[in-house]
C-alpha cells in the first residue's frame, strides 16, 4: 500500500474525527480508511489511534505524528506546486490576520516588499489579539505566536519565541524581585484580558515540570502594546515576548526576572485551514516569512531598529 497514502489517510481521519467523514470526502469505504491506518500502524510498530464504536481519539505518539504528516504533505504539495506553476504568477487577493503587536512590527513592515515582488496579489491584513476563526472568517493565512490549541488547521513553525518576565527598575526597587514564580501572588501582574490569546496564562519550569500560572492583576488589557507601555511606566510586570522587550532589557528599561525559571520556547507559526488546492500567492507568502524569521540577522536587525526608535 502506498506510504503517502496512509498518511494522508491518518491526517485526515485524525482531523475529520471520524473513518465515515473522511472517508465519505474521498468518496471511498470506511473499511477502506480503516485498512489503511490499521497498515501504518503496523508498519510503524505504534498505536496512533484509538477507536471505539463511538469515539475516535489520538494517542500521545498519534498527536506528535500529526503535526509531522501535516508539515510533510505541506512541503511535498509545495515542491509539486513549485514545478507545475512553472512561470505561473501568483494574482488575487490574499487576507492575512496576525496578532496587534507582532503584527505590528514584524508584518505589516513586510508587507510592501512582499506586494513590490508580486505586483499581481492585493493583500488585507487584519490584525487582533483575539483568536480569529480563519475558516469560517475567511482568511487564508494566520500568524500566531506561542503555544497553539489543538485544531485541524495545519500549523507551519517559523521561527523559536521565547517569554520573559520583566518589570521597570522602579518597580523592582518598590515592590521587590520575584524569586519564584509562586511570589507573583504578592506582586502587581500586568495581564492579557480573557478574550485575548493568551489563554493558559503565564509558563514556567518549576522543578523540571512546565507550569502555567495565571497571575491575577488590577490592570488587564487585550492589547499587548499597552501592558508594554504600562510596565515600562512601572506599574507592574508582565510576561512579553523576547521580540517585544529585548532592546529595552538591553538597554535597562526593564529587567528580566525568574530567569531560572524560564519555559522552553514555543513558536511563530503560520496556520492555513487546509493544504490541498494551496493558492500561489499563499504559499509565496509562507515561503517569504520563513525567509525572514528563519533568518538571525532579521532579529538582530529588528532589535537594532527597536532600540534605536527608543533611543
Amino acid at each position: 500500500m502506498d506510504r503517502l497514502k496512509q498518511i494522508e489517510s491518518f491526517v485526515a481521519v485524525a482531523t475529520k474525527g471520524s473513518l465515515t467523514a473522511a472517508a465519505q470526502a474521498e468518496g471511498v469505504a470506511p473499511a477502506v480508511m480503516g485498512r489503511r491506518i490499521d497498515a501504518l500502524e503496523e508498519r510503524l510498530g505504534v498505536k496512533l489511534l484509538l477507536r471505539t464504536t463511538r469515539r475516535l481519539s489520538l494517542t500521545h505518539e498519534g498527536t506528535a505524528f500529526l503535526e509531522d504528516c501535516q508539515r510533510l504533505l505541506v512541503d511535498f504539495a509545495n515542491a509539486e506546486a513549485s514545478v507545475s506553476a512553472g512561470g505561473v504568477k501568483a494574482s488575487g487577493h490574499l487576507r492575512i490576520t496576525a496578532p496587534a503587536g507582532f503584527g505590528r512590527r514584524h508584518v505589516a513592515p513586510l508587507v510592501p516588499d512582499f506586494l513590490a515582488q508580486h505586483p499581481d496579489v492585493s493583500l488585507s491584513l487584519n490584525l487582533s489579539d483575539r483568536v480569529v476563526d480563519i475558516v469560517h472568517e475567511g482568511f487564508d493565512c494566520a500568524v500566531r505566536v506561542g503555544d497553539l490549541a489543538d485544531s485541524s488547521l495545519v500549523s507551519m513553525r517559523l521561527a523559536d519565541n521565547r517569554r520573559l518576565c520583566v518589570g521597570a527598575p522602579g518597580y523592582l526597587k518598590r515592590a521587590g524581585t520575584p524569586q519564584h514564580p509562586d511570589e507573583l501572588s504578592r506582586h502587581a501582574c500586568l495581564v492579557l484580558s480573557s478574550d485575548a490569546s493568551q489563554s493558559r496564562g503565564w509558563a514556567f519550569t518549576v522543578d523540571g515540570q512546565l507550569q502555567h500560572i495565571r497571575p491575577v492583576g488590577r490592570l488587564d488589557c487585550s492589547d499587548g502594546q499597552v501592558l508594554h507601555d504600562w510596565c515600562l511606566a512601572g506599574l507592574g510586570l508582565a510576561w512579553r515576548s523576547t521580540w517585544e522587550v529585548e532592546a529595552d532589557v538591553a538597554a535597562g528599561r526593564l529587567a528580566s526576572v525568574l530567569d531560572d525559571f524560564a519555559a522552553p520556547a514555543n513558536g511563530i507559526y503560520a496556520l492555513i485551514p487546509q493544504r490541498k488546492h494551496l493558492p500561489l500567492r499563499v504559499r509565496l507568502w509562507i515561503d517569504f516569512l520563513k525567509h525572514h524569521y528563519g533568518s538571525a540577522e532579521y532579529w538582530q536587525r529588528q532589535g537594532r531598529a527597536s532600540e534605536a526608535h527608543s533611543a
